[in-house]
C-alpha cells in the first residue's frame, strides 16, 4: 500500500503559466496562478513549503513540464501522469477545475507515474528524435523535388532506382546548369545507368522552366544541409552512446537493425532493467493488442498505440527490414507464418512486437543474438571514433 499523504498539490501546465491547486485530506483547499519562468516555478516551490505539501502532480503536455521537474525534484515528490489518463471526462473544463482534479488523483494515489528518464538519457533522446525530423524533412524535399520534375514532364524518377544517387545527382546537376540532354547522358559516371542512356535522354529532353530550376537548385541545397546536419547529429549521439557500447552491439546482433535504429531504440526504452519482461516493453510502445470482454469471451482487436510512437514507428521500421531478409531465421519463419494467415500488415507488425521481446530477454542477458537460420551469426563491432 502506498503511503496516504495529507495534502497533495495538482498543477495544469501551460505555455505561459500554471494553475496550482493545494487539495487536504479534510477537502479544503488553495489555488494560486504562478508565470512558467524560473523565477514564477520559484515562487511555486516556495509556496508549496509555505503549506507544508510535498506531492506534485502533472500531466506530461509538450516540454512545459521539464522546468517545473528541474526546480522540484530535490525536495518533492514529482508525478507525471499521462494526459489521456487523467483527463476528466465529465463537467466543464477550466484551469481551475484542472488543477482540483489532478490534485485529487493525485492524493488518494489515482496517478500511473509516467516514467523520467536520467538527464543523459534524455539528451540522447532529443537527439535521436531530432535526427528523425531531419531525416523526414529531408523526404519531403525529396519528394517536391520529384513532383517539380514531374510537372516539366520530366520522368526521371521512372528510369532510375535512386534519383538522388550519384547518376542521379550528376543529372539534376545538369539539367539545373542548363546542359542538354545529349550531354547530360554521355557524362553519366556509372556504367550501369549509361544503359539506358536513351530511356534516361527520353525522360529529361523536355528540360526545366527558370522557376523549375530555382526551385530544384533550393532545395538540392537545402538536402546538403541536411545531410550535414545529420553527420554531426550522429556523431553527438555515438558520443553519448559511448557507455552503452555492448547495448548498441547486442541490439545490431538482431537482422534489420543497423546503428541508427539500435541507437533511436535504446534512447527511447532508457534503462531496460525498468520493464520487468519483454511483454511490458511492448505495451510501452503501443504495440499490444487492445482486448475486449463480454459474457466471459476474450477478443483480441487492433494494438493500442498507447505508448512511445517514436519507439513504435522505429521498430516496425525494422521488422520491415527484417522481412525483406533472405536468411530463414526463427523471426522470419515466424512472420511467413503470420503473413499466410493474417496478411503482411498484421504479421509485420506481429514481428516488430516479436523483436522488442527478443531485444529486451538479451538486453537483461546482456547475449548476442544468435539464430540457426543466419548463415553465420552477424559479428557486430561499434567502433566511436574519437571525434564522436
Amino acid at each position: 500500500m502506498k503511503r496516504q499523504e495529507n495534502k497533495a498539490c495538482g498543477a495544469d501546465i501551460h505555455k505561459r503559466f500554471l494553475m496550482a491547486c493545494i487539495l487536504s485530506r479534510d477537502g479544503s483547499k488553495v489555488l494560486n496562478r504562478f508565470d512558467m519562468t524560473v523565477e514564477g516555478v520559484l515562487c511555486f516551490a516556495s509556496w508549496l513549503k509555505d503549506n507544508n505539501c510535498k506531492k506534485v502532480a502533472v500531466e506530461s503536455t509538450g516540454n512545459y513540464w521539464h522546468l517545473v521537474y528541474q526546480v522540484l525534484d530535490d525536495e518533492f515528490e514529482f508525478i507525471l501522469g499521462n494526459a489521456f489518463k487523467t483527463r476528466r471526462h465529465s463537467g466543464a473544463k477550466t484551469d481551475k477545475r484542472d488543477a482540483e482534479w489532478l490534485a485529487e488523483l493525485c492524493l488518494n494515489n489515482q496517478i500511473e507515474p509516467s516514467m523520467i528518464l536520467p538527464k543523459e538519457d534524455r539528451e540522447l533522446r532529443a537527439l535521436t528524435r531530432a535526427r528523425k525530423g531531419y531525416v523526414d524533412f529531408r523526404s519531403k524535399l525529396k519528394a517536391r523535388t520529384i513532383q517539380e520534375l514531374e510537372a516539366c514532364t520530366i520522368k526521371l524518377a521512372s528510369e532510375l532506382s535512386d534519383v538522388f544517387g550519384k547518376s542521379g545527382r550528376h543529372v539534376l546537376q545538369g539539367l539545373v546548369d542548363g546542359r542538354s540532354a545529349d550531354v547530360i547522358v554521355e557524362s553519366i559516371p556509372s556504367k550501369k545507368v549509361k544503359k539506358n542512356k536513351e530511356m534516361i535522354k527520353q525522360a529529361i529532353i523536355a528540360g526545366l522552366s527558370p522557376i523549375s530550376i530555382f526551385l530544384i537548385k533550393s532545395h538540392i541545397q537545402m538536402i546538403d544541409e541536411v545531410d550535414k546536419k545529420l553527420v554531426q547529429l550522429d556523431a553527438q549521439i555515438s558520443r553519448l552512446l559511448k557507455a552503452r557500447k555492448r547495448d548498441v552491439e547486442i541490439a545490431m546482433s538482431i537482422p534489420g537493425i543497423g546503428f541508427v535504429s539500435a541507437a533511436a531504440i535504446l534512447s527511447e526504452i532508457g534503462d531496460y532493467r525498468n520493464f520487468a519482461s519483454g511483454k511490458k516493453l511492448a505495451a510501452f510502445s503501443g504495440l499490444d493488442p487492445s482486448v475486449y470482454e463480454s459474457a466471459g469471451k476474450r477478443y483480441n482487436g487492433k494494438i493500442t498505440k498507447m505508448g512511445s510512437k517514436y519507439l513504435r514507428r522505429m521498430i516496425i521500421e525494422c521488422a520491415h527490414a527484417l522481412s525483406r531478409t533472405k536468411a530463414k531465421t526463427q523471426l522470419k519463419r515466424f512472420f511467413l507464418r503470420i503473413m499466410a494467415r493474417r496478411g503482411k500488415n498484421i504479421a509485420t507488425v506481429a514481428l516488430a512486437r516479436k523483436m522488442l521481446v527478443v531485444l529486451h530477454h538479451l538486453l537483461i542477458n546482456q547475449e548476442m543474438y544468435k539464430d540457426d537460420g543466419l548463415a553465420k551469426p552477424k559479428n557486430v563491432k561499434v567502433s566511436f571514433s574519437e571525434e564522436s
